[in-house]
């Protein structure tokens, strides 16, 4: 059973698409295998993550299980 990312805001629009099913591994390996662009965008530094709905205050250690959804929150603004 594959792992699921998850893009949100306009990481969806640089992703083409709203969810991606990947190999699970180490965030790092994951990333390897998608295009260069949007791993850049990922691992930007106001990206926030959330593994299975919990919000990640540390990416440097996220290994995907199978069936685990990793969500890309991108910064928002709003009044």
């Amino acid at each position: 059973m594959p792992a699921k990312l998850v893009f949100l805001g306009r990481l969806e629009d640089i992703a083409g698409m709203g969810e991606l099913a990947v190999t699970p591994g180490p965030l790092e390996q994951v990333l390897t295998t998608l295009d260069p662009a949007l791993a850049v965008e990922l691992l930007g530094e106001r990206v926030r993550m959330a593994l299975n709905g919990a919000l990640l205050g540390d990416s440097d250690a996220v290994v995907l299980a199978e069936g685990d959804e990793l969500a890309f929150l991108p910064p928002v603004s709003g009044g």
